[in-house]
């Protein structure tokens, strides 16, 4: 079977994870989770697998296959797992958990090979893009930096003492991280491009972006885009070049729970407690499709639509 040219999957609340075709917004797969709810899906860079995170496993799913069963379960975490990722080469994942810590695993050995403690719950966690350091968030409102080859905490942040921080993000030439919390405000810092490790977290800017938690905020590839996603039900894009808002995303009835956008930027796929997903086109803020099916909340999307190992471009943005 060839490997689909773009993976988009969905999971909340129902205990299924649902793979769709992206651009006619058809379900072609359901596979039973049937021990927790997901809260947290990713992709393997080279497309095979989709990892589920839920409470306290992740599960290992293959992605162009008949199997409804997970291929391997990752099981080291006592909580919710909140945090999921994989680095560019796909050969170790790293995972964060409401039980205070930061794991890394390695994916040909199974089990967990490091484990950072973080002293409150973490909700987000994403890796830099020098590969060498994990950045994670907490409850408690602390940011913390692993660095990993020093196998340490190098840099601890508390943009807002006592305000949960609900997701990181860090832009994919390094140059910025933005915390989105509880309060609906967003913190932006400048980091030094292109250095081996990142001790230094310059403020530049503070973004009052909802009336409510801000859930997930990414940043786009190609760094130009902020998404923020809200409890007051909208989405909202941000240009990087001013933090001007560029447009509001509105549809959804109730809390938007995640967000991923296309590999070229120009779509943006969200996950609902109205049981949706919704593919949104990012210059015009239209919503091109609604991915129904899920009974329950949808609490997290994964897209994988990048060209793996040839010149094939994303099928979202040529039909």
């Amino acid at each position: 079977m060839p490997t689909p040219s773009v993976v988009l999957a969905t999971a909340g609340y129902d205990h299924t994870v649902r793979f769709w075709e992206a651009t006619r917004g058809v379900c072609y797969r359901t596979l039973q989770y049937a021990d927790s709810q997901v809260n947290k899906l990713e992709i393997t860079p080279d497309k095979r697998y989709l990892a589920a995170a839920g409470n306290p496993h992740v599960r290992l799913f293959e992605v162009n296959a008949s199997n409804p069963q997970a291929v391997t379960s990752y099981d080291g975490h006592t909580g919710n797992v909140t945090a999921v990722g994989f680095e560019p080469h796909g050969s170790w994942m790293y995972t964060g958990s409401e039980d205070g810590t930061v794991k890394i695993w390695d994916l040909r050995a199974g089990g967990y090979q490091r484990e950072y403690e973080s002293r409150g719950a973490v909700t987000s966690v994403v890796l830099h893009p020098n590969g060498t350091e994990l950045m994670s968030a907490d409850q408690n409102g602390n940011i913390r930096v692993w660095d990993l080859t020093a196998n340490a905490c190098s840099c601890e942040l508390v943009p807002e003492v006592g305000t949960a921080v609900q997701s990181l993000t860090v832009a994919g030439d390094g140059s910025m991280v933005v915390a989105g919390n509880s309060k609906g405000t967003c913190y932006v810092w400048k980091l030094q491009p292109g250095s081996k490790t990142t001790a230094h977290f310059e403020p530049l800017h503070k973004l009052n972006s909802h009336n409510g938690y801000v859930l997930k905020c990414l940043i786009s590839p190609d760094c130009r885009l902020l998404a923020t996603t809200s409890s007051d039900k909208t989405v909202k894009l941000w240009n990087l070049d001013g933090f001007k808002l560029e447009r509001v995303l509105e549809g959804h009835q109730r809390w938007v729970w995640d967000c991923v956008f296309s590999v070229d930027a120009a779509y943006l796929v969200t996950a609902s407690s109205d049981t949706t997903a919704r593919l949104w086109d990012c210059s015009t803020g239209e919503a091109i499709r609604v991915y129904s099916g899920h009974h329950k909340a949808v609490t997290c999307c994964a897209l994988n639509d990048s060209a793996v190992g040839d010149a094939a471009e994303a099928e979202i943005s040529n039909e």
